[in-house]
């Protein structure tokens, strides 16, 4: 049986649905999806809900997927590159020069200096240089010496003469040559206590002995000590005088190990003295020391140094200059030396092939073989990028690269391996292509403005860092001895020997040599002093506190970036509870967990998340 609406039932029934389907088109239904947070200066901070950065106590605004991508890429229009005031250069090859700026003394050249001792036992009867700094030529008197043990040799050659020249009628062959040789051997004793050919012949044609000789001067120059006076007894070998050459003079400079890479045998070398003014000098490097100056951190660097009208005097603070031109993989070209010989006892000694060195007759060896010159003398020139084009965190060196092609101007974030730094230039490992690009002027506003719309910036992107130097550890090494104090007293709950470490580490931070780092790096400096001041100054703990939370992010950015020095190894240590359980974290020595942020309330609170080894 079929059961039938009535009309009106039906009607009824299109009706209502009609308007269900129009009011389904007209007001669908909404979804509500959560809204996401985060901070313009720290964008890896995330919320669902609004309030204000951990970090930086900015308010937090809210995550437009529209606009903030994935992507290290930012494009403008032609008036926004022109408002931003962006530039570009070309990433390409070519050889580079760096500087090397060194400060040193003017020295005496030890292989012209001679001492004047006594050959012969004697009293000194008179001193014809009686005073320092006589000049003297070779051959010139320089003391009149009375000696028994003289005046006994020289009898002992007259006699030998006589025999020689006078021998007895029955005296056979035999004899009349050991005569011969007697006498020969009576003037080399002579000889061998300091007289001259010239002397030995003049007490032959006399034919008389004297009880006073005088010994000559064997070389030329001045003479820079007198060590005993008229009257005074000597013995074999005691010093009487010491005569220095000053036509050729060594140059001692002090370079930092950080400048030990561009430094070679052979380079020249510019010098200035205020003694001269206006007049360059000019000498080349002969010899590294091998080792390392404890103290002052430096190598010394010998330069001779040709002084022909003795302009330049022992003593003299001097300026110099080292102008080294790069090759590909940073190596310092010296294509001069490539196929001369040297020798390995006096290095200043160059030839252009073998043979023997005309100072100790040691056999001359290869350049090659003393590491003076790379075998590979190639003329590679190495890709390089202008100073200005890179950012550098710390951790990572970003530039940004113009993208071809586009119908705006688009810039794209990069990482890049960097080499060694040469004057206005960076040394290209990795990252980059030659004709590439790269923003030089404006960078800072490109990654502002990539930061503040949450994309990877310089602070988030990941790769690998520049290569620390030993300098950069060893600058931060007491800044890293405060901090250390700082959390130690912070787990001991000693408000006032924190105050007292974080005033240090202000002092130590001010005399870290800037020069050794970028300008990230002293931007994040300023904020390290600044943090550490506010603290040095608390009323109360938990300001210290914060204020070491702030240091302690800065120091475990430059400890990763750039290692330590500490002799033992250091730890980041974990607090999910602190600061109302955002979480911290902090370095410390050892694995035993001393939490800074509660003291004894929690000592214990914190878990290890790495290592960073010496």
């Amino acid at each position: 049986m079929k059961y039938l609406l009535p009309p009106l039932v039906l009607v009824l029934l299109l009706v209502t649905a009609g308007g269900a389907w129009l009011l389904g088109r007209t007001a669908p239904v909404k979804e509500h999806k959560a809204q996401i947070y985060y901070c313009p200066m720290h964008p890896q901070y995330r919320s669902n809900e609004p309030g204000k950065c951990p970090y930086c106590t900015m308010d937090l605004v809210v995550f437009d997927a529209k606009t903030q991508g994935h992507d290290p890429v930012l494009e403008l229009s032609e008036a926004e590159k022109k408002l931003a005031e962006i530039a570009t250069a070309a990433v390409e090859r070519r050889f580079v020069e760096t500087t090397v700026r060194m400060v040193g003394m003017v020295d005496y050249d030890e292989t012209r200096v001679r001492t004047i001792s006594a050959w012969v036992p004697g009293r000194l009867e008179r001193l014809f240089v009686d005073f320092t700094g006589t000049r003297v030529r070779k051959g010139d008197h320089l003391v009149s010496l009375y000696s028994p043990e003289l005046l006994t040799a020289q009898e002992e050659l007259l006699e030998q003469k006589r025999e020689v020249e006078h021998p007895r009628k029955d005296d056979s062959e035999f004899l009349r040559e050991s005569s011969k040789r007697a006498l020969e051997s009576a003037r080399d004793k002579l000889r061998l206590w300091g007289l001259s050919n010239e002397q030995i012949a003049e007490i032959e044609k006399r034919g008389t002995a004297e009880d006073h000789v005088v010994i000559p001067s064997p070389t030329q120059g001045i003479v820079i000590h007198k060590a005993l006076n008229q009257g005074a007894y000597v013995k074999v070998g005691t010093p009487i005088y010491r005569i220095a050459e000053l036509d050729q003079l060594w140059v001692q400079l002090d370079a930092y190990e950080s400048d030990l890479s561009w430094i070679r045998y052979g380079q020249d070398v510019e010098i200035e003295t205020e003694a001269v003014p206006g007049k360059k000098f000019h000498g080349w490097i002969s010899f590294l020391a091998p080792e390392l100056d404890r103290k002052t951190r430096t190598v010394k660097v010998r330069v001779n140094v040709e002084n022909p009208n003795e302009e330049l005097k022992p003593g003299m603070f001097v300026r110099a200059v080292v102008h080294s031109k790069i090759a590909a993989g940073g190596r310092v070209m010296d294509p001069k030396l490539a196929g001369k010989w040297i020798c390995p006892m006096h290095p200043e000694v160059l030839e252009d092939g073998p043979g023997q060195c005309r100072i100790c007759q040691m056999q001359l060896v290869p350049a090659e073989k003393l590491g003076y010159v790379s075998p590979d003398t190639s003329d590679a020139k190495p890709l390089v990028v202008p100073r200005t084009a890179v950012l550098w965190t710390g951790k990572r060196s970003i530039v940004y690269v113009e993208k071809p092609g586009t119908s705006a101007p688009t810039y794209e974030g990069r990482v890049v391996v960097l080499g060694p730094r040469a004057n206005d230039y960076y040394l290209v490992k990795e990252g980059l292509s030659e004709g590439e690009q790269v923003v030089v002027h404006g960078n800072f506003k490109i990654d502002s403005a990539l930061q503040i719309m949450a994309r990877p910036s310089m602070m988030s992107m990941k790769a690998a860092p520049v290569e620390a130097t030993r300098d950069q550890r060893l600058a931060l090494a007491p800044v890293l001895l405060s901090y250390l104090d700082i959390q130690a007293a912070l787990a001991g709950d000693s408000l006032e020997s924190a105050k007292a470490a974080l005033g240090k580490l202000a002092d130590e931070l001010a005399k870290v040599d800037a020069k050794l780092f970028d300008a990230r790096w002293k931007e994040r400096a300023n904020e390290l002093a600044a943090a550490a001041r506010s603290g040095a100054s608390a009323k109360e703990i938990q300001e210290a506190r914060r204020a070491f939370s702030v240091c302690s992010r800065i120091l475990l950015d430059w400890t990763g970036s750039f290692g330590h020095a500490n002799d033992s190894k250091l730890f980041e240590v974990f607090c999910p509870m602190a600061f109302d359980s955002t979480g911290a974290s902090w370095l410390q020595v050892g694995k035993d967990v001393h939490n800074p942020y509660f003291g004894a309330e929690m000592l214990d609170c914190g878990t290890i998340k790495r290592e960073f080894q010496r």
